[in-house]
């Protein structure tokens, strides 16, 4: 299984930027970009932090995804 995430969707959605985002919930613009690429995932306070900026829960920004490899 693969964690999958909407943060790129969500900031489109509420026209926000990767920096403006970063700032909001003190990361660098890099960490916002690795999360979004499913490079990095988030601790699960920054995870809670990164909800609560959209108003959405952490299962509705983070989901598993199965692997299609047989």
């Amino acid at each position: 299984m693969k964690l999958k995430n909407r943060v790129k969707e969500l900031r489109a959605r509420n026209n926000i930027n990767q920096q403006d985002l970063a700032t909001r919930v003190n990361v660098s613009r890099q960490t916002i970009s690795s999360i979004e690429g499913g490079n990095y995932h988030p601790s699960i306070l920054l995870a809670l932090i990164i909800a609560k900026e959209f108003n959405v829960s952490v299962n509705e920004l983070f989901y598993l995804e199965e692997d299609n490899e047989n």
